[in-house]
């Protein structure tokens, strides 16, 4: 492959750490010029190869301590390698350790110019970007504050705000969104995915894999400093949840080896009749095992109008959208099973018949999980040939005030943190395609699903309502919950 294609190129690329037992150490090191050594070798990198094309994203995933932050320092230019070489074509833009170097008694403005300058852009070019950083920011009037007075989370709003106004031909990712709250992920998703529709070549590193296999195109898996696995992101996850895997069963077994040796040992020196019966110790209390998590609850900290995003010709006006749940009670955190109810509530400017009141629900990485709406439920009644309310044969007055509620009685969405858009629509023909956008509203309203880890446990997008049944070779079938009969 041609070096112009490429805009990242790292060949046989190593780093080496000198670790000193005494500061004397790095003394005598100075005065025997090499002829003898001091330290100990610490090598996190060793021998790394791989490109990445102009355009393209590429994941590097791996355990802590794996390397991929020494890797990224490296590509950045933060830190020197200590062998092979590495060609980085263009301007970079490095998401790594956001907000580090703000002065804590700058606000965010002059943080944000002072930032701005030393990534290379001018005056007049920070000016320009000024009303998009504040915007994407959104920390509202605090970013007239010193920064001293923010959360760590605002500081990398502020921080990722100004990056992205390089204009960069490499933009390299450290889990720099790792800090922020799901909102603010969500935003950082999609404004990645505008820089790499653009051209611009992504390198990400995340310990959340699924990003990782639905924003990359390849992957790099890492491991104890080498490069194990590289190719298509989907094989690259599958290899790093096996490598997971394997640790987690040596430590289990390493646990279990552990437990029978002091068992061995107190029964052979316990003269005990518990020990003489090889009965293991009482287990201590405090060394039991807790609960695991499903998810970490993300705050969702934001005014709901510094959220929207909004367009359309206005003759009808979505005035707010409300997530419910079972009891009519406003509610943020849902189970998967729960019934949800979503109320657009909306306002008639003109007179006007044909209305498409619409819900759109995507996940925090922008991808679409469903779409539905009253012409979706009219054209299934009209198809079917039932009788009942026809929402699009409706007509409006201006003026008038309705809502609509949108009910999932038993919502099937899987663990994650979910954007509502909605809209209005002048559906003029039956044609889905023939359509008005009236009003658009991108973060209408924002829920979280969990899992029931105990009762209601399953991997993916949605719950598909599996069962299973155990069926025999003379094709009877024994059905959950129901008892094996005898002969």
């Amino acid at each position: 492959m041609a070096l112009d294609d490429l805009a990242i190129h790292v060949r046989n690329l190593s780093k080496r750490y000198e670790l000193y037992a005494k500061p004397q150490h790095r003394l005598l090191q100075m005065l025997f010029r090499g002829r003898k050594q001091f330290f100990g070798e610490f090598w996190p990198l060793r021998d790394i190869t791989f490109d990445v094309k102009k355009g393209e994203a590429v994941g590097i995933v791996g355990r802590n301590g794996a390397g991929k932050s020494t890797l990224l320092q490296i590509i950045a230019g933060v830190l020197q390698a200590t062998e092979g070489e590495v060609a980085v074509q263009g301007r970079v833009a490095a998401l790594l350790e956001l907000g580090s170097g703000f002065n804590p008694e700058f606000t965010g403005r002059e943080n944000a110019y002072l930032n701005g300058s030393i990534l290379g852009l001018t005056r007049a070019e920070m000016d320009a970007a000024m009303p998009e950083i504040i915007r994407f920011a959104s920390i509202g009037e605090f970013f007239d504050q010193p920064v001293k007075h923010y959360s760590s989370g605002m500081m990398v709003r502020v921080a990722f705000a100004v990056q992205v106004q390089l204009n960069p031909d490499v933009l390299i990712v450290d889990e720099a969104l790792a800090v922020g709250d799901a909102l603010f992920q969500k935003r950082c998703y999609q404004r990645i995915r505008e820089l790499r529709d653009r051209g611009v070549a992504i390198l990400f590193v995340s310990h959340d894999i699924e990003s990782v296999r639905t924003f990359t195109d390849r992957a790099i898996l890492l491991d104890k400093g080498r490069l194990a696995v590289k190719g298509p992101s989907s094989e690259v996850v599958l290899a790093y949840r096996k490598l997971l895997h394997d640790e987690e069963n040596r430590a289990k077994q390493s646990e279990i080896d552990e437990h029978k040796a002091v068992t061995k040992a107190i029964a052979t020196t316990d003269p005990s009749p518990a020990a003489s019966s090889g009965e293991a110790p009482p287990a201590d209390a405090a060394s039991a095992a807790s609960a695991i998590s499903t998810a970490a609850e993300k705050a969702m900290d934001e005014p709901h109008e510094q959220g929207k995003f909004e367009f359309g010709s206005l003759e009808a006006m979505i005035t707010d959208v409300t997530v419910l749940d079972e009891s009519g009670e406003s509610c943020a955190t849902f189970y998967t099973g729960d019934m949800v109810k979503v109320v657009v509530k909306f306002q008639i400017r003109e007179d006007m018949d044909k209305l498409y009141v619409n819900l759109r629900i995507r996940n925090k990485e922008g991808i679409k999980m469903y779409s539905w709406g009253t012409f979706n439920q009219d054209a299934e009644m009209m198809a079917a040939g039932r009788d009942g309310f026809i929402f699009w044969d409706r007509k409006f007055r201006a003026g008038e005030e309705h809502a609509v509620v949108f009910t999932m009685d038993a919502c099937a969405l899987g663990e994650n943190f979910y954007e509502v858009q909605a809209s209005l629509i002048h559906q003029q023909s039956m044609n889905f395609s023939d359509q008005a956008i009236l009003h658009w509203i991108d973060e209408a309203a924002f829920f979280m699903i969990r899992a029931r880890v105990d009762t209601h446990f399953f991997g993916g997008v949605c719950d598909l309502h599996m069962r299973a049944e155990l069926q025999s070779d003379a094709g009877s079938s024994a059905k959950p919950g129901a008892e094996a009969s005898r002969a």
